[in-house]
């Protein structure tokens, strides 16, 4: 059988542990494809790992290699194909007694943890090696990561598949359909309630979904609404942040990665801007990207763009400069 050796930070979390089956599982690399988990949680936590270990190995998958629980990232990235970074410090925490809810102070406690993943990964991974941060900011805790890292070759993503998700999921709703039917929805900019969900270029049967809906009011104040404060709905229905579906929306990204994108689709998530759309470069920000064959991944060019949603992406970007501009120190 093939091999990938597949790195999960913040293993131990409630999306770690919804992802570490389905990786193991053979759902997303393949049956024909052996699974070596490398776990990673901080040294507080990293016995609970031991559970996570011997869970995985009760399931019974043909395609489960060797699983290694680390407190260290520098031993734990060595020659790895894939790493799912997840932890991150959410906002909120109370660290040496202060509680963390500024912007800037939660960007710049993330940065550190990022600063140092990135370098073990850029030092250590293969030289082809994937990386996607769904640790929150996302974006940012990449941009860190990815300069830090400081390895052309590598290629860091931010997910913004789960608002790409719940973008279909209203759109299925509105229009009844299946959400197989929903093709080409992209995310634009910054994985937080600026980001922009693109109803004009998606698609169902090759017609737009905007003017399918053609309903303005609802695509600017139901729509956008729902999808951009879908977290916070989810937190306060539950008591506490979505799991399930960000574990499925990273897997969904991998598998999109790893497969040659259907001619007529595209899938979305957020990487080093090229200057593309006019985002200017320096940014990890949310585009529609596609897969080849040999699984490398680029943006989808000369789309149109509506007034409306330039102002939209304008938006998002101001938000993720703001933030470049807040930890300018750590890059």
């Amino acid at each position: 059988m093939k091999e990938v050796n597949v790195l999960v930070t913040g293993a131990a979390g409630q999306i770690g542990y919804a992802l570490l089956t389905r990786l193991a599982s053979g759902e997303t690399f393949g049956e024909d494809t052996l699974v070596n988990l490398n776990l990673v949680e901080v040294p507080q936590v990293v016995s609970r790992l031991e559970g996570s270990k011997m869970e995985l190995e009760d399931c019974g998958f043909n395609t489960l290699g060797k699983v290694k629980n680390f407190s260290d990232i520098n031993e734990a990235s060595g020659d790895i194909d894939w790493a799912l970074l997840v932890g991150s410090i959410p906002r909120g925490i109370t660290i040496n007694g202060k509680k963390i809810e500024e912007r800037a102070d939660l960007l710049k406690i993330n940065g550190g943890i990022f600063t140092e993943q990135g370098k073990a990964i850029g030092e250590n991974a293969k030289k082809d090696a994937k990386i996607l941060v769904v640790g929150n900011p996302a974006n940012t805790n990449a941009l860190i990561g990815s300069t830090h890292g400081n390895n052309s070759s590598q290629t860091w993503m931010a997910m913004t598949a789960l608002d790409a998700n719940r973008a279909k999921a209203q759109v299925a709703k509105k229009c009844d359909v299946s959400i197989s039917d929903i093709k080409k929805m992209t995310i634009w900019g910054n994985h937080s309630p600026t980001m922009y969900p693109d109803l004009d270029n998606a698609e169902i049967n090759n017609k737009s979904v905007s003017s399918l809906i053609n309903n303005s009011a609802w695509i600017e104040n139901d729509f956008l609404q729902n999808v951009q404060q879908r977290g916070k709905a989810i937190i306060d229905a539950r008591g506490a942040s979505s799991a399930t579906s960000a574990a499925n929306a990273a897997i969904d990204t991998v598998k999109a990665t790893l497969t040659e994108t259907p001619e007529k689709d595209w899938f979305s998530a957020a990487i080093m801007s090229d200057g593309s759309y006019n985002v200017p470069e320096g940014l990890i920000f949310g585009f529609p990207l596609r897969s080849n064959s040999k699984g490398e991944v680029s943006i989808v060019k000369n789309l149109p763009i509506s007034d409306y949603a330039q102002e939209k992406i304008d938006i998002t970007t101001k938000e993720l400069l703001e933030e470049k501009n807040d930890i300018g120190d750590l890059l």
